[in-house]
């Protein structure tokens, strides 16, 4: 798309009529003003395109074969090890990196720094998706997608952790479809009906802070039902679900800057000014941010260890694992984002935000997969499970990609006079 804006100076579609006064139909709006032969054209030229279709050409019918054939048929799941990837990665994995939606939600709406503004909308993006597809990864894992609701409505089950967890996220998802609702408005013409959701908006945040807080806490606290399985360093029984919530706050500020990064990479064409303008600001604030949250996590961490009194667990071969983790997942970003918010230096915050990233996704892994049963044998993830887990996420970034380049999320919709009635 970079290159078709250079070479017939292409204004993507950004405004609620042509310029002649005439409404956009469904379909330019979709095709973002460009003809089926041209919006064809940038779909073939665009290498991460063959790339997606390589990926799903293999992995949608192995989706297929695990749910007509089993989970057994796509991964060494077992009585010993009763998850893998899907849960690993899909759901202990993407749920903290989505926590940046009830965070600058919270840092907009409730505390009035409006100075966050031109990045809210990706932020709550980033929540919603991030959510939504941790459900679908969920639910490739259980199969019979259609029994959802019994569970959640039929056989309640109040004491267990995980249906707290699974009422939260429900409901979660559904304040957090709302909160992105305002976007959708623009694009279809209706930005008129934003005043609905900016009735309940304050409503809104206020139930993003305890629904997310509550769940981020509890994804932890499901691995207190077996303190004999997961290694020591990485289960502590009474600080477990602070150590989650308090990684899910700089890891969720980190996403947005890794996402905002992205995009201001990638598709410059489709960013506004007010985003990119702010967008230097805007990260070494969030980076700033990050920082006073990971000076929390390692002080719960070793409040954690001398608690348990498990300073000897560092000592043997676990134990320098756990602390290369800590290190390149924590201490080292830490660092990158205190000098880069103390010196301005915007590189160094993205960069960290990036380790930050990888060391949560590591965390994660490490505690549901690989320090699980770490007195017994060690599983390795089927090749199958591998290509299904990168197909989920290449499918989550489609639908990404394709709401940024049409929905007001980094850019401003510019509305008529016609249109605002």
């Amino acid at each position: 798309m970079k290159k078709l804006v250079a070479e017939i100076d292409y204004l993507p579609l950004g405004s609620t009529c042509r310029v002649d006064g005439r409404p956009w139909t469904v379909k330019e709006k979709i095709l973002l003003g460009l003809s089926a032969r041209q919006y064809l054209r940038q779909l073939l030229r665009n290498p991460v395109n063959w790339l997606l279709l390589v990926l799903f050409a293999v992995g949608l019918p192995l989706l297929l074969q695990r749910y007509l054939v089993g989970l057994g048929s796509v991964t060494h799941a077992s009585n010993d090890y009763p998850w893998g990837l899907f849960l690993g990665f899909g759901l202990f994995g993407m749920v903290p990196l989505s926590a940046s939606g009830f965070l600058l939600g919270t840092t907009v709406s409730l505390f009035g720094r409006k100075d966050f503004h031109p990045i809210e909308r990706l932020a709550l993006l980033n929540g919603l998706l991030g959510y939504f597809f941790a459900v679908v990864y969920l639910l490739v894992d259980l199969g019979m997608p259609w029994r959802l609701t019994y569970p959640m409505v039929i056989s309640f089950g109040p004491a267990a952790v995980l249906f707290l967890v699974a009422w939260h996220v429900a409901v979660y998802l559904s304040v957090q479809v709302a909160e992105v609702l305002p976007s959708f408005f623009e694009w279809i013409g209706r930005p008129a009906w934003r005043i609905h959701i900016k009735r309940i908006t304050l409503g809104l945040t206020i139930a993003g802070i305890i629904l997310s807080t509550l769940h981020q806490g509890a994804l932890g606290a499901l691995f207190t039902y077996a303190p004999t399985k997961v290694h020591p360093l990485w289960l502590s029984t009474e600080f477990q679900w602070i150590h989650f919530f308090c990684s899910a706050i700089f890891g969720g500020l980190a996403m947005v800057i890794v996402s905002s990064t992205l995009i201001d990479r990638a598709i410059p064409w489709r960013c506004g000014h007010a985003f990119r303008a702010n967008l230097q600001r805007m990260t070494l604030g969030l980076g700033k941010g990050a920082s006073y949250a990971m000076v929390t996590y390692l002080v719960i961490k070793l409040v954690a260890i001398a608690h348990d009194n498990e300073w000897e667990q560092l000592l043997g071969g676990w134990g320098l694992y756990y602390l290369l983790e800590i290190g390149i997942g924590v201490v080292v970003p830490m660092l990158l984002f205190a000098a880069g918010v103390r010196n301005g230096e915007v590189g160094k915050v993205r960069l960290a935000a990036f380790l930050t990233v990888v060391g949560i996704v590591w965390n994660r892994l490490n505690t549901a997969i690989v320090c699980f049963n770490y007195q017994m044998y060690s599983e390795i993830p089927h090749w199958k499970e591998i290509w299904l887990t990168i197909t989920l996420y290449a499918m989550y970034f489609v639908v990404y990609r394709w709401i940024v380049y049409r929905l007001p999320i980094v850019f401003d919709w510019k509305e008529t006079a016609a249109s605002q009635t």
